[in-house]
């Protein structure tokens, strides 16, 4: 497949460059069950696993036989912790589990490229020259995004900003944009991308986007 290009903008939104796009990453091909899998890998990743329940023997109390075992005319029973009885024990119930799965590294891989060139085919990539404000300031930060026309759509979270480097400053100001979340580009993952509409990338972090996934 021929590489594609995309035209690189500086902060105040007019174009100034253009990169073309390697071929090896950005092939077109979208591997549906590579993302299926790294979804799924990443959701029960999140999942907390901290549900819990009792059994008879973690009940407090009944360590006495309630009564006799012979002789009364009823039931013969050992505890009145039974899950039989009110304020019993549970059967068959949660306990705290981890249900992370590894996944291999191929299938990471290509579901991120899978995701990327989702993305490329939605025309919803964005290439910046770099990111800098001149102060640290959430207005200037949103002020970067106006010129883009990117604007507060009313969905949260809706535009991903992935970058080189980040600094503390950077975060402070990033962090009160509704509509932004924001991360390194050597540390994003497939959900991250997939689950946002924009995604606006950095020169430089598309650069070890790429050749993170070239290795």
């Amino acid at each position: 497949m021929e590489a594609k290009s995309l035209p690189i903008y500086n902060s105040e939104g007019k174009e100034v460059d253009s990169v073309k796009l390697d071929a090896k990453v950005f092939d077109g091909s979208i591997n549906t069950a590579a993302i299926y899998q790294a979804v799924n890998a990443y959701r029960a990743s999140q999942r907390k696993g901290t549900a819990s329940t009792k059994t008879r023997g973690e009940v407090s109390g009944g360590g006495r036989k309630p009564w006799k075992q012979k002789g009364t005319g009823r039931a013969r029973v050992g505890s009145t912790r039974s899950p039989l009885w009110r304020h019993g024990g549970v059967v068959f119930g949660p306990h705290p589990r981890d249900f992370s799965f590894s996944m291999p590294e191929k299938i990471k891989a290509a579901a991120l490229k899978s995701s990327l060139n989702a993305k490329l085919k939605e025309n919803n990539i964005i290439v910046l020259e770099g990111f800098k404000l001149e102060k640290a300031k959430t207005k200037e930060a949103v002020k970067v995004f106006s010129n883009l026309k990117i604007k507060d759509n009313g969905k949260s979270k809706s535009v991903l900003l992935l970058i080189h480097k980040m600094d503390d400053d950077l975060k402070r100001a990033l962090g009160n944009i509704g509509f932004l979340n924001f991360n390194l580009a050597q540390s994003t993952h497939t959900y991250e991308v997939l689950s946002h509409k924009k995604l606006v990338i950095t020169k430089e972090g598309l650069s070890d986007l790429t050749s993170r996934l070239k290795k």
